[in-house]
C-alpha cells in the first residue's frame, strides 16, 4: 500500500464512533498477538522497547528505534506508528531527517514530543520542530505531537492546551498530552482543540468508557503492556525459586495465543 494511502487509513482509524484503541508491543512477537486479538493499528513504546534491550527509557539511539520500528511493521498488516521521542535531534534539520527516515520503513505514523531530554522546547521552538516533521513527512505518516510539560514537572493545562493549539497550527494531525487523565481536565483540553486527541492510560485516570463518552479519538497504553508481561516473569521466577510450577499452568494461554497469532 503506498505510504500516503497508509496513513490515510489509519487517520480515518480516529474518526470512528469510539475511540481507537492502539496498544503498544514491544517486540514483533507481542505484535502479531495484539493483531491477532484484533486491534486495528499498533504503536510501539520507547520504555518497552528499550527493555528488552536491557536499558532505561530514552537509552535508544534513532537507528534503533528506526530499526525496531521496522521490525514491528514487517510483523503485521495493521498501521503502525512509532515512538520516535524527539525526532532524536537537536535543530530541525535532524528532525526532517529523522521523519523521512520513518517514511521509508513504512510506519504510517510517529510522535514527536517536545521535551529535549533535559527541558521542555519554547513553544515557539517546539511548532517549528513539528512542522519539521509534518513536512518531511510530506502526507506520508500521522504526525502526533506531543505535549510533555504535564510530566515534566510543569502541570499547568493551560499551558498544555497553548502547546497543542501552536501544535495544531504546525500541522500535527494528532495531539497528545501524557499525564493529562482526568475527566474534567480532558473535557477542558477537547474544548480547545481540533484535532483527535490521544490518552495514555494511567492508574486513578479516565476509564475506557468515560474516554469514549468525551470524544477522546485515540487511547494507548504505553509501556503498561511490557510491564505486565515483566509482572508475569516476575511471578513465574518468584514460583521457580520456591519449587513451584505454577506458570506450567500460567504458560498455556501465551503459548495457545502464540500458535494462533502465528498460523501453526
Amino acid at each position: 500500500m503506498p505510504a500516503d494511502d497508509l496513513a490515510a487509513r489509519f487517520l480515518a482509524l480516529h474518526a470512528g464512533d469510539s475511540p481507537l484503541l492502539m496498544p503498544n508491543p514491544w517486540d514483533a512477537g507481542s505484535a502479531r498477538i495484539l493483531q491477532w486479538l484484533g486491534f486495528p493499528a499498533l504503536a510501539t513504546t520507547s520504555s518497552g522497547f528499550a527493555m528488552t534491550l536491557g536499558r532505561s527509557d530514552g537509552a535508544v539511539s534513532c537507528e534503533e528505534a528506526l530499526n525496531h520500528a521496522a521490525d514491528i511493521v514487517a510483523a503485521v498488516g495493521v498501521p503502525v506508528s512509532a515512538d520516535l521521542e524527539n525526532g532524536f535531534a537537536g535543530d530541525l534539520t535532524g528532525v526532517a531527517e529523522t521523519y523521512a527516515a520513518a517514511v521509508e520503513v513504512g510506519l504510517a505514523g510517529a510522535s514527536i514530543e517536545d521535551y529535549s531530554g533535559e527541558a521542555l522546547f519554547s513553544i515557539d521552538e517546539a511548532a517549528e520542530r513539528v512542522t519539521a516533521a509534518v513536512e518531511a513527512a510530506d502526507g506520508k505518516l500521522v504526525i502526533t505531537a506531543r505535549a510533555e510539560n504535564h510530566i515534566r514537572g510543569n502541570p499547568d493545562l493551560a499551558d498544555t492546551i497553548a502547546r497543542l493549539q501552536r501544535y495544531q497550527q504546525a500541522g500535527a494531525q494528532v495531539l497528545f498530552a501524557p499525564g493529562v487523565t482526568t475527566v474534567t481536565e480532558l473535557r477542558s483540553l477537547l474544548a480547545e482543540v481540533d484535532r483527535p486527541v490521544n490518552v495514555l492510560l494511567l492508574p486513578g485516570g479516565a476509564s475506557v468508557a468515560e474516554l469514549a463518552e468525551l470524544g477522546v479519538g485515540r487511547i494507548s497504553v504505553g509501556g503498561a503492556f511490557a510491564y505486565a508481561a515483566l509482572s508475569a516473569l516476575v511471578e513465574s521466577g518468584r514460583d521457580l525459586l520456591a519449587g513451584g510450577t505454577g506458570y506450567l499452568e500460567a504458560m498455556t494461554v501465551g503459548r495457545a495465543a502464540a500458535r494462533d497469532a502465528l498460523g501453526e
